[in-house]
């Protein structure tokens, strides 16, 4: 009994091997063509498996003709059966494809996706969804890049408005210096110090900046108190806060310790408070703060500016932006809130800004020291 048994499990190996070779060799051929072809292949060699292990089997056995006639009719039926599943399946596949296929060429001329409406195999319904993830973050990207190079166009514009002001004061100023024309020289002097200090900050702030869109901003962070932070920020625009009328406040400041580079995010104070005295009215109030939140430290300043209009607050921290023409300080070239993000952003934090009563806050959010 177990030898028969052996026996009927070698012929049919045998069998099932000769088959799977056979198999194996159409699918090299036909490794390029459609997957309704290797479908059936696929099919075939299961039938063929069991129809030559079947064959081998009884021949071992000696079967009645009738009964060999019997299992090869049911084998044959089978075969058929599973030919026609096969390629009815393998059709659905191809034509789901093809038109996944349709939908991806309009990705790359279009550069959006739109799914088919049916995918048959649950492979090609995740690649549809990744697509659909993909179309969206490249539909992104470029709305990211056309609101960059508007915003570069605009920057070139504003810089070379505010750098040609200035250089035909300075030639003018020269001219008459030349010439003999000016009574008291000295005056004319002062005036020469004054624009070349405003364009040597302008082109301080582009290379800056230049730096931070470059991603070569080298940082050094140590670890210090918020607190002396802000108190230094402070005492370097009191003077302009006095000139202006405006009164500082720096109360609501907790002693969290956080690990940045002190001349770098002592910039972005400056920055920020510059920008808040010059909105504010005299007799305002600018305040800045900060506080613990979980592993976050956050810094904010708040001016009396009476608030940016709502649909200008996304684009407050892009670069050129400069608001209305009544909100545009003098010499601005619209850099300090771009550099004060990408600062805040390559110490691994978040810029933001909101509107208050009278005003608005801006926030950076940075992490806390360990």
């Amino acid at each position: 009994m177990v030898g028969d048994t052996i026996l009927i499990a070698l012929y049919a190996a045998i069998g099932a091997a000769s088959a799977g070779v056979l198999g194996a060799l159409a699918l090299r051929v036909l490794r390029n063509r459609s997957v309704a072809l290797s479908l059936a292949v696929v099919a075939a060699v299961t039938v063929g498996a069991m129809l030559t292990g079947t064959m081998l089997v009884a021949r071992a056995m000696f079967l009645s003709d009738h009964d060999l006639w019997v299992v090869t009719t049911v084998c044959a039926m089978a075969a058929v059966v599973s030919l026609v599943v096969a390629l009815l399946l393998g059709r659905s596949v191809v034509k789901g494809s093809r038109e996944l296929a349709e939908a991806t060429r309009a990705l790359g001329d279009e550069g959006s996706f739109t799914p088919p409406a049916a995918v048959p195999i649950a492979e090609l319904a995740q690649l549809s969804e990744q697509l659909v993830a993909t179309s969206a973050k490249l539909a992104a990207s470029r709305d990211r890049e056309r609101t960059l190079e508007a915003s570069r166009r605009e920057l070139v514009a504003w810089i070379s408005h505010d750098l040609r002001t200035p250089l035909a004061g300075l030639q003018a100023m020269a001219e008459a210096l030349e010439d003999g024309m000016v009574g008291d020289p000295r005056v004319y002097h002062t005036r020469i110090r004054a624009e070349v200090g405003r364009m040597s900050a302008m082109v301080s702030d582009l290379f800056e900046l230049s730096r931070i869109q470059a991603g070569v901003l080298a940082l050094s962070p140590a670890r210090m108190s918020v607190f002396d932070l802000v108190g230094d920020a402070i005492a370097g625009v009191d003077a302009l806060a006095r000139e202006h009328g405006v009164r500082l406040v720096g109360d609501g400041v907790d002693p969290a310790p956080v690990e940045v580079d002190g001349r770098e995010m002592s910039r972005v104070l400056a920055n920020l408070l510059v920008n808040a005295i010059r909105r504010t009215p005299a007799d305002g109030t600018v305040a800045v703060a900060a506080r613990r939140e979980a592993d976050r430290v956050v810094l904010s300043v708040t001016d009396g500016c009476g608030g940016i209009a709502p649909e200008d607050l996304s684009r407050v921290f892009d670069t050129g932006w400069r608001g209305t023409d009544a909100r545009t300080p003098p010499a601005g070239a619209g850099l300090g809130l771009a550099i004060v993000r990408g600062i805040v952003e390559a110490h691994q934090g978040r810029a933001a800004v909101s509107n208050v009563p009278g005003g608005c806050r801006f926030e950076g959010h940075l992490p806390a020291a360990v």
